[in-house]
């Protein structure tokens, strides 16, 4: 389960929260730790100032005695109890101590020139201290500084710092959350007329929103989906207009033969002829409904193949013989010209390549040869059925491989495959990755299975 809410203008506005932290954060520690170098800075100069104006003191006095006797030369420079102040001589004992409330006096190293160091007593402490010469004596000049102030102000500016964080982080979320409710206001004036788009309404599109070029593609994009629907809505509506056409054409007949039939008393024979007449019509409504059935098992999205390598020449020499009776009888010989290797299903295939020359054979010119050829050309593979007849018009090529679909609607009858068979090649090329191809003119009809090349071949 997501931790995010499930409504984007709160998504955004806690990702404004968020990135709103990380720079107001980023910023704060930078300006924090500056200030805190540049006042450790301006302390640790004015600690090594303080060693050099005592140093300067102690060489315009005519002794330490004597400066002993007049605090208030140095004592002044400190200004408060945080500033601490200590002279040694060469055995350490303390000559000048100034403001010490209850700091132990340091053990420090001999330096020539002014150091710095953290002192180690209990309260923080900050030290500079130098060797000098006062006089005739070797002296130890020690400055501190109490950090305890110090801390307690950039302790005060952390905690500033944090509540202006928190601020801003709230400020950063309220403006954010008003900020999309705004922006993402074209996005719901989409949704709203996405909403009012039924199936009664497939004509409609949606009006690009000029505003924004993130929603001038979703609307494109949307506009597209809703006519390739619209196209697949009227498809569909086509197709069960012809489906019922298709199948009232033979039930009508045999509602029509069968009431005439018993209108009165029939002989033997007439009664045969009409079993024989119903026979033809319940095969055809049987053929158009395993035709009906192959299709929307191969339209389906799971709808799966088996390749396998076919011998071309050997496939289209089973069809020839198959469709030898049939071609005799119509005077139309079969001419095989198919050679090479592919890999399809063998099945499919056989079931393509049976209904061109099904086709071929019922729309062709008696007399003519029905050729059956192949072209390979490197990984692409065609192959062709052409027949000789009459030319099929221009307007009516782009329509052949649709369902119920037939340039002479009148040509129908028993062997008929109801307007379904090319429709059922094109399936099957899809399933393939291939396409179907068609042309017609004075030479005759060609149709053709094209293979993409996704589809390996081994020459024959």
């Amino acid at each position: 389960m997501s931790l995010w809410p499930r409504a984007l203008s709160l998504r955004l506005a806690l990702m404004f929260a968020l990135v709103s932290a990380l720079l107001l954060g980023a910023i704060g520690f930078y300006l924090y730790h500056s200030l805190q170098r540049e006042i450790a800075w301006r302390d640790d100069q004015a600690l090594l100032g303080r060693v050099q104006r005592m140093q300067a003191i102690l060489a315009d006095s005519q002794s330490i005695t004597a400066l002993r006797e007049r605090p208030q030369l140095y004592e002044n420079m400190l200004g408060n109890r945080d500033n601490l102040l200590w002279v040694l001589d060469a055995a350490g004992q303390v000559l000048i101590e100034i403001n010490p409330p209850g700091v132990a006096r340091p053990t420090l190293p001999a330096a020539s020139t002014a150091q710095l160091a953290d002192g180690d007593s209990s309260e923080p402490l900050r030290l500079a201290w130098q060797d000098v010469t006062g006089g005739e004596q070797r002296l130890t000049l020690i400055a501190g500084k109490l950090l305890g102030e110090r801390d307690a102000m950039l302790a005060a500016y952390r905690m500033k710092l944090w509540l202006a964080l928190g601020c801003g982080m709230l400020l950063a979320f309220v403006l954010g959350w008003l900020v999309s409710q705004r922006g993402l206001r074209p996005v719901r004036e989409l949704a709203r007329r996405c909403a009012t788009i039924d199936s009664q309404h497939l004509h409609l599109r949606l009006d690009e929103v000029q505003a924004t070029e993130e929603l001038q593609g979703l609307s494109r994009a949307l506009n597209q989906m809703l006519a390739r629907l619209e196209s697949g809505f009227a498809q569909l509506s086509r197709f069960c207009e012809d489906l019922a056409h298709e199948m009232r054409t033979p039930l009508s007949n045999l509602m029509g033969h069968t009431q005439q039939t018993l209108q009165r008393e029939r002989t033997v024979a007439e009664y045969q002829d009409l079993l024989v007449s119903n026979a033809e019509e319940y095969e055809r409504l049987a053929r158009m409904i395993d035709s009906m059935l192959f299709l929307a098992r191969t339209e389906q999205a799971q709808a799966a193949i088996t390749c396998q390598p076919i011998d071309l020449q050997a496939l289209a020499e089973q069809l020839c013989e198959y469709f030898e009776g049939m071609a005799e009888e119509r005077d139309m010989p079969l001419l095989n010209q198919v050679s090479g290797e592919w890999l399809a299903d063998p099945d499919l295939l056989r079931r393509a390549l049976a209904n061109l020359l099904a086709n071929a054979l019922r729309y062709g010119q008696p007399g003519t040869v029905i050729t059956l050829s192949s072209r390979l050309d490197g990984n692409r593979l065609e192959l062709w059925v052409h027949n000789h007849g009459k030319p099929i018009a221009a307007d009516h090529l782009p329509h052949l491989f649709e369902r119920f679909y037939r340039c002479d609607p009148a040509r129908s009858g028993s062997g008929d495959s109801g307007g379904l068979g090319l429709a059922i090649v094109r399936s099957i090329m899809q399933l393939h990755g291939g396409q179907v191809k068609v042309a017609s003119d004075d030479s005759g009809t060609r149709f053709g299975l094209v293979f993409r090349p996704a589809h390996p071949t081994t020459p024959g």
